[in-house]
């Protein structure tokens, strides 16, 4: 099944069709709210269900990822998955899509993940019942929050255990090829506390122009009215980097079910970084698909490319749903309810 990414032009996701066109086009259901998170922001949510005959058979907590929102391009994979026998939803992070905060402003990462789990388990208990598997898909960025998701404990973990993790080009590590270059990164500390809002922290090289490979895709994500295409801030860039230290520090503790994907060419986020999660986590079920010549925004590739690349994540969701599924329903000594 083709990916709806095919529908779109370098202007709108939607390509040349309506909102609801696209929807009912490819049998989903669409929802949104703004939430109220306990620092006061309003934060965008929203959310994709299929419509019968299709049977809904799991649950995806989509995040994603720096700069990005849950409107362009991750709306295009959360259809995608949809259609296939998911209830999807996603939320802006502050400072992104159309929530609240400093635009592209994360000093802290903790919050976000606070927001994220929040909203997912609100999610889950209205719209999804709790016999059915429930699992996380993240983009960059995404990858590490979803990661820090699954590791949290105790009160501040979500309500439901995810029963898998889709890491679609994980910031576990952020290229040596795009962080800023020296001395700056070395300055960060210095720079974020005497103005952490300050747009200053240079990249090597357009980030855009090096994850998109089909120019036509990077026009689209140019075209998202609520992307920032400014310079990072020196406390967020500084955040960026600390995460995937801490994140590496943690990898032996990785245990859920994961599937890697991620672009051989990357050099946004480091695929090694990847290929050393893999390695590390005590993961039993852990799949790594590193695609040779792909870039770091897979759903930027050439068509052919994409549907195999997402064909193989709903090939994993699906094959992972069902075992799950089985194994509660011998868990409770009879079926499932339908």
């Amino acid at each position: 099944m083709k990916h709806p990414v095919a529908d779109a032009n370098e202007e709108s996701p939607f390509g040349s069709l309506s909102a609801d066109e696209f929807y009912s086009r490819h049998s989903v259901s669409h929802g949104s709210e703004f939430i109220t998170n306990s620092r006061g922001l309003k934060l965008f949510t929203q959310w994709w269900t299929p419509l019968p005959p299709t049977k809904l058979i799991g649950a995806v907590c989509a995040v994603h990822g720096f700069t990005g929102e849950s409107s362009w391009f991750v709306q295009l994979t959360a259809v995608h998955i949809a259609k296939h026998g998911f209830a999807v939803c996603a939320i802006d992070h502050q400072g992104h899509g159309f929530s609240d905060g400093l635009v592209a402003h994360i000093p802290d990462i903790n919050p976000v993940v606070d927001d994220c789990i929040s909203f997912f388990d609100s999610f889950l208990d209205s719209h999804v019942p709790s016999y059915l598997p429930t699992f996380l898909y993240a983009e960059s960025l995404g990858g590490a929050i979803a990661l820090l998701i699954t590791l949290r404990s105790g009160d501040s973990a979500p309500k439901r255990s995810f029963d898998g993790v889709v890491l679609n080009g994980a910031m576990c590590g952020i290229s040596d090829k795009v962080k800023p270059p020296w001395p700056l990164e070395h300055l960060l500390d210095i720079a974020a506390f005497l103005v952490p809002t300050w747009q200053v922290v240079p990249t090597r090289g357009s980030l855009l122009g090096v994850s998109f490979k089909e120019e036509w895709k990077r026009k689209l994500a140019i075209a998202s009215p609520r992307r920032p295409v400014a310079k990072p801030r020196a406390a967020t860039a500084r955040e960026l980097l600390r995460v995937c230290r801490e994140l590496q520090g943690k990898f032996e503790e990785v245990k859920v079910p994961f599937l890697i994907i991620h672009g051989g060419d990357d050099v946004v986020c480091d695929p090694a970084c990847a290929e050393e999660l893999y390695r590390r986590a005590a993961s039993k079920d852990k799949t790594l698909n590193i695609y040779p010549g792909m870039w770091h925004q897979l759903v930027g590739e050439p068509e052919e490319d994409v549907d195999r690349v997402f064909g193989d994540v709903v090939v994993w969701l699906t094959t992972r749903a069902e075992r799950a599924t089985n194994q509660k329903s011998a868990e409770d000594g009879g079926a499932v309810p339908e």
